[in-house]
């Protein structure tokens, strides 16, 4: 699958698109409290626009090993907040909401359009989340976890790091399916319930996941499977971030969500014209 349909609009795939992070939270590990007042939130959203993202990612609930738990509704009110005003000043740039929360992605679709919902547990913190997906026909980008953002880097086990996932993906996909939708984008979950070997281990393996027929999307952006490894810091990850990024399209990525845009888009034009001189 090439494309996504937000709605009554297709977004290609043919071409890998960046997702830029909008993070409108106090304490998320590269960003946190930076973009909370509308001046901010729009710089943040202005500079995403000028560097060439084609989609937006705005979360509202830091889901970092350890992070605060947000409640609902100050999740929805954080996210309505910034949604509406993208949809004010750039009313045509497609919009991704991270929650793992059905009720609260049923509640951005009805008031403020479709979106896209990102949610990092795949369906497994909220047990309406797939029928609501269905109902909704919004693009779903499902995250593979093991546990949930309060305990997943507790000693994370695997037999089979990469067959394990897909195994989760193939299964949850048949659910999906079972209820008539297909709008569905995949996620590793790097750096979710998995050690820097199991993040390494998926990404040497990326491409086996394309015969599962969806596009895939990339979030290793300044990820501790970065600065851990090279022991440096979140802040000192851009290079890092670069390289993984390259190495994820050469594999097969569709979309790279990133912190640093106008980096991104450079890797996507790089490793593009590379593949057309083929």
């Amino acid at each position: 699958m090439t494309h996504i349909t937000i709605g009554a609009e297709k977004v290609s795939l043919e071409k890998p698109v960046v997702m830029g992070i909008l993070n409108v939270t106090p304490d998320s590990f590269y960003d946190g409290g930076k973009y909370t007042s509308e001046l901010k939130i729009m710089e943040r959203v202005d500079e995403i626009v000028e560097q060439g993202a084609g989609i937006i990612d705005v979360g509202a609930y830091s889901t970092r090993s350890g992070a605060a738990f947000v409640d609902a509704q100050e999740e929805l009110s954080r996210l309505s907040f910034a949604v509406e005003l993208i949809r004010k000043y750039h009313p045509h740039l497609p919009v991704s909401i991270d929650t793992f929360r059905a009720d609260v992605a049923k509640e951005i679709s009805h008031c403020l359009g479709p979106i896209i919902i990102n949610d990092i547990s795949g369906g497994t913190m909220d047990d309406k989340m797939f029928e609501t997906v269905a109902e909704l026909g919004l693009p779903y980008i499902m995250m593979h976890i093991q546990g949930t953002p309060q305990d997943m880097q507790v000693n994370p086990h695997y037999d089979d790091v990469v067959r394990e996932v897909r195994e989760f993906f193939t299964e949850r996909i048949a659910r999906l399916n079972a209820l008539g939708f297909n709008n569905i984008i995949l996620d590793q979950g790097f750096g979710f319930g998995k050690t820097v070997a199991h993040n390494y281990e998926l990404m040497d393996k990326m491409d086996s996941f394309l015969d599962l027929g969806y596009p895939l999307l990339v979030g290793i952006s300044r990820k501790s499977m970065i600065w851990r490894l090279l022991e440096i810091t979140p802040q000192e990850a851009l290079n890092g971030t670069t390289v993984l990024n390259t190495i994820s399209l050469l594999k097969g990525a569709h979309i790279l969500r990133v912190h640093d845009v106008r980096e991104a888009v450079e890797a996507v034009k790089i490793v593009e014209t590379m593949k057309m001189s083929v």
